[in-house]
């Protein structure tokens, strides 16, 4: 190693530009077999840096937003459901409602892949840049409380807030106290123009019984069923294709 490649590394490392260090040698050799020029070696390098940027920064946004698993839409057996789903899941993947500060509720019963495509159009999202949080519902009521017991309640919704797609699962699993639904009807509102995936086993409609005050109930719900895209997901249950195979049985079929 020469003289100045040794002060190039200090000067890289005092930058910060790990990724230019990763990639010196490899492009120090295509330089000088003259497979690059003074602004070629340059612009790669930039690019090698560029590259590992993004790269850690979609790490550290998939790291945040706490998926309960890595999935992807590719990953969605698509052919266990109708043709009416993949089209509406396919559209649902460009993501315009997302720029356009929509949300997104899939509805149907267990099993039929919910959270998966929730999670699938979340990890969507991070790659584009976005800041995306996956919770159970039961969680989020959950943490709120908590933030009225020890007076951490403006902070907990703060971060809450912050992301642009928030995922919530699971909703409308059980009757809400009053106090569940003043947090919801708070996070709901000040979320306003900022996305929501919400997974529920009810359909919308049989969400109002579910909260004790009519007007609250009304409020929110109004606010978020009439700007969201709404998906239901009928069909045979999802989860028997992903059930490990019974290794004695060699045509993949289940013993009776």
């Amino acid at each position: 190693m020469s003289v100045m490649d040794t002060a190039l590394r200090e000067s890289l490392k005092v930058l910060r530009l790990s990724g230019m260090m990763e990639t010196l040698d490899a492009r120090l050799a295509q330089a000088h077999g003259g497979e690059l020029g003074h602004l070629d070696f340059l612009q790669a390098l930039c690019q090698d840096e560029i590259t590992r940027r993004g790269t850690v920064a979609f790490q550290r946004r998939v790291q945040r937003a706490k998926f309960e698993q890595q999935v992807t839409l590719e990953e969605f057996d698509f052919t266990a459901s109708s043709k009416l789903l993949a089209a509406q899941i396919r559209d649902l993947a460009a993501l315009r409602w997302l720029h356009a500060g929509e949300s997104v509720i899939l509805f149907g019963p267990v099993g039929v892949g919910r959270t998966h495509i929730a999670q699938a159009l979340g990890h969507l999202a991070v790659r584009q840049g976005a800041n995306v949080r996956f919770a159970k519902t039961s969680r989020i009521v959950a943490e709120l409380a908590g933030g009225h017991a020890d007076r951490t309640w403006d902070k907990r919704m703060r971060e809450l807030i912050r992301p642009d797609v928030l995922i919530l699962d699971d909703f409308a699993m059980r009757q809400m106290t009053a106090a569940q639904a003043d947090d919801l009807y708070e996070l709901v509102s000040e979320r306003q123009g900022r996305s929501l995936i919400i997974t529920s086993n009810r359909a919308p409609s049989d969400w109002y019984p579910l909260f004790p005050n009519p007007v609250v109930a009304e409020s929110l719900l109004d606010r978020l069923i009439n700007t969201s895209h709404q998906v239901i997901m009928n069909g045979p249950s999802y989860r028997p294709n992903k059930r490990p195979r019974n290794p004695a049985d060699k045509n993949g079929t289940a013993a009776s």
